[in-house]
């Protein structure tokens, strides 16, 4: 508020919440998961493309966001990439 009545605005308002910002949305986008390396940043197991020793399964993975909470969502691509990563590590992959 203060910025702005210094730069001539009037009858500037403010808000004071009482949670820091991003406490009551859910922040999701920024490394989509695709089929293809040109048009995604994740494979479908959350590995990134350009590094296969790094596994994304936050909400950076999804594109939009849904009605609901996301824990379980994530809870369910992280256990899918985990499993994955695993028997690539067995297999010598990464």
């Amino acid at each position: 508020v203060e910025m702005f009545e210094k730069m001539g605005l009037k009858n500037v308002q403010g808000y004071d919440a009482d949670y820091a910002p991003g406490m009551g949305i859910h922040e999701m986008g920024g490394a989509r998961m695709g089929r293809d390396p040109k048009s995604s940043v994740l494979n479908a197991h959350n590995q990134v493309w350009d590094a296969p020793n790094v596994f994304v399964t936050d909400g950076a993975a999804m594109t939009s966001a849904s009605c609901v909470n996301p824990s379980l969502t994530y809870m369910a691509l992280t256990a899918r990439a985990a499993n994955f990563a695993v028997e690539e590590l067995k297999k010598g992959n990464i």
